[in-house]
């Protein structure tokens, strides 16, 4: 691995001087990664200790960007967080009555924080409070759940731009029947399915469209029932809530490593040759992420799923086409190892990909055309036909961790990559490329 300088201007228009990675050699990949703790995961965790009447121990932290965005809105609202060690902190809850009342709270590029406080503060906040973050924040849409935040009594404007951060909560939420659009985040769900029970009156949430990521809507159902919430599921896309509930504290609660981040690894693993054991996730893990391996295995993966770590040993790759809208982080790295696969891959139904971090769709198509590879770019799809040689790129990333973490697969190739500002990996997983140099 090879650092060096150069420059670098971000693609929503933040010119700075960014570090470039350069990646090339790597032939083999074996040991043993202790996975992050999953930034879904981590943030509601905060959010929903914060709720509690009492005192939650959190273990297996990560600590990140996006975490760091959550740990300062709570205490901005006067949430007591003790810092215990690198990865354990213990909140002291407020049981949803903030002790202070911020004009403003900034959450940067943050979206697992900006969706579920703009809900939780709709029914909870006591005073007006404003939501902004950086420019990217600032052009990803909130529309559908401020719609449904309406419905159900809130008063919430738009600051700047329609249908975008910042916004400020005026009125409290009341409840009653809801509806919000699922087919572009299922954040958006899991940020009404965390309010809800907070509001005095009972609830009915109706889910329209065809919803995305549905294993994280049951990531944020089963932390629900860990924190003491009721929620009845009496049909696929709606659900009863109570009104009135308080959130319990589970005394201690665990992290599970990151489950998108494994997918990197279990790459890593199948091109490195293995044997790879990854920890901090496995068979009994509540994040649908995990459906990467059923994929990888398809492509001719040989991975095993144990309760709580994968093992991962080489493997020939040949193209698959799927439908990968279930697991659309971790579907990011099959655009990469195509590169590497036999034949044609397509990656379908991720158009949320394109209110990411960046426009991600857009951004991959681009930046794998610079290997050589024929891409086709739909609304909602990508086709990839791998080069016959992988040619060597300097990779944009778009200030997104997760196209940089993707393409550091090609180090595994002949030619190598160059990425630029590996630094963004720290939105989720700062020692993202210290681990891939020691295990490689």
């Amino acid at each position: 691995m090879k650092l060096s300088s150069a420059p670098c201007v971000s693609y929503w228009a933040n010119p700075r001087v960014a570090k470039t990675l350069t990646l090339k050699g790597l032939t083999s990949c074996r040991g043993t990664v202790d996975l992050p703790g999953s930034k879904s995961i981590a943030n509601r965790a905060l959010l929903m200790a914060a709720l509690c009447g009492g005192v939650t121990e959190l273990r297996h932290m990560l600590r990140s960007d996006d975490t760091q965005r959550m740990l300062e809105a709570l205490r901005a609202l006067g949430v007591t967080i003790e810092e215990l060690n690198a990865t354990t902190v213990r909140v002291t809850g407020c049981g949803g009555a903030w002790p202070l009342q911020p004009d403003e709270l900034y959450l940067g590029n943050a979206g697992t924080a900006m969706r579920p406080l703009t809900a939780v503060l709709a029914a909870t906040s006591a005073a007006p409070v404003c939501l902004t973050g950086d420019a990217r924040m600032q052009q990803r849409p909130i529309a559908d759940l401020v719609a449904a935040l309406l419905e159900g009594g809130a008063a919430v404007e738009y600051q700047k731009q329609q249908g975008f951060p910042p916004l400020q909560i005026n009125k409290p939420l009341q409840g009653g029947t809801i509806h919000v659009d699922g087919s572009a985040s299922s954040q958006y769900i899991s940020a009404l399915l965390m309010a809800l029970p907070l509001v005095s009156a009972p609830s009915h949430l109706i889910l329209t469209g065809e919803v995305v990521s549905w294993p994280y809507i049951e990531l944020t159902l089963a932390m629900l029932r860990d924190f003491g919430i009721k929620i009845e599921q009496h049909e696929r896309q709606a659900f009863t809530i109570s009104g009135g509930q308080r959130y319990s504290s589970p005394t201690t609660y665990w992290i599970e490593g990151d489950a998108s981040a494994a997918s990197y690894w279990l790459g890593a693993g199948v091109l490195g040759g293995g044997p790879l054991r990854i920890e901090g996730v496995g068979r009994k893990s509540i994040q649908g992420d995990i459906g990467f391996v059923d994929y990888l295995r398809k492509m001719g993966a040989s991975a095993t799923l144990h309760d709580e770590y994968i093992e991962v040993n080489g493997g020939e790759l040949i193209g698959i086409d799927a439908d990968l809208n279930a697991i659309p982080d971790a579907a990011m790295t099959f655009a990469t190892l195509a590169l590497f696969a036999k034949g044609r891959t397509a990656i379908r139904n991720v158009a949320n990909w394109r209110i990411k971090e960046t426009d991600r769709l857009h951004a991959m198509a681009t930046e794998l055309r610079k290997t050589g590879a024929r891409v086709e770019e739909g609304h909602d799809y990508l086709i990839i036909d791998p080069p016959a040689q992988i040619k060597h790129a300097q990779i944009a990333t778009y200030d997104d961790h997760r196209l940089a973490m993707c393409f550091s697969l090609l180090g595994f190739s002949e030619a190598g990559v160059t990425i630029e500002d590996p630094e963004c990996c720290a939105k989720t997983y700062p020692n993202y490329f210290s681990e891939l140099q020691r295990i490689t």
